[in-house]
């Protein structure tokens, strides 16, 4: 199958332009749907030129609408930043001040604490 290192080294570099022509795709069709602006018409165009002419579309888009494509995935990113951050704050979160106190009046009787850390849990519970 493999007559030498050189037609080996020919079909590595294939499958890496394949690999690379698939990651680009994905973006692009990624970055297509996350466009909200670009009306359906105008994806349909961009998808229907990216499987008759893959690798020219693809350059294409990247070329005039890469700056976008890039704006529009640090947006999604930052929404996504929120997201993780607001339910990291909600789980963190106890919803119930007497459990607070409780939880740490446990830990001032345990020794695990003294009366100064204590009184800030319970400030902290209160605010």
């Amino acid at each position: 199958m493999l007559d030498s290192f050189w037609d080996f080294l020919w079909y590595t570099l294939l499958i890496f332009a394949f690999v690379a022509y698939l990651i680009i795709l994905f973006q692009i069709i990624g970055d297509l749907f996350r466009d909200h602006k670009l009306s359906g018409l105008w994806k349909a165009v961009w998808i229907f030129f990216l499987i008759v002419l893959p690798y020219l579309t693809a350059f294409a888009y990247l070329i005039f609408r890469g700056r976008g494509m890039t704006e529009r995935a640090l947006a999604a990113h930052a929404d996504a930043q929120k997201a993780a951050d607001a339910y990291i704050k909600q789980v963190a979160a106890s919803g119930n001040p007497a459990e607070s106190i409780a939880s740490a009046k446990a830990l001032l009787d345990s020794g695990t604490i003294d009366q100064a850390e204590f009184d800030q849990l319970k400030a902290k519970a209160l605010a």
